[in-house]
C-alpha cells in the first residue's frame, strides 16, 4: 500500500513537468505574435523572453526533482 501511494505521488508531481511544457509554449508562441506584429519591439523583448523560460524550465525540473525524491528517496 505504501509503495501505491509512493508512485501516485511521484505521478502527480509529473503533473507539473507537463504544466511547464504547456508554458514554454505559450511564451514563445506570444513572443512570436508580438514580434510578427511589431518587429521592432522584439529585441527590446528578448531578455523577457529568456528570463520567463528559465523560470518555467526551473518549475519544470524542480516538480521532477520532487518526483525523483519521492521514488527513490522516501
Amino acid at each position: 500500500m505504501e509503495e501505491m501511494g509512493k508512485y501516485i505521488g511521484a505521478g502527480l508531481a509529473c503533473l507539473g513537468m507537463l504544466g511547464a511544457a504547456v508554458g514554454v509554449g505559450n511564451i514563445f508562441g506570444s513572443f512570436l505574435q508580438g514580434a510578427m506584429r511589431n518587429p521592432s519591439a522584439a529585441q527590446s523583448q528578448f531578455g523577457n523572453l529568456i528570463f520567463g523560460f528559465a523560470v518555467t524550465e526551473a518549475l519544470g525540473i524542480f516538480s521532477l526533482l520532487v518526483a525523483l525524491i519521492l521514488l527513490f528517496v522516501v
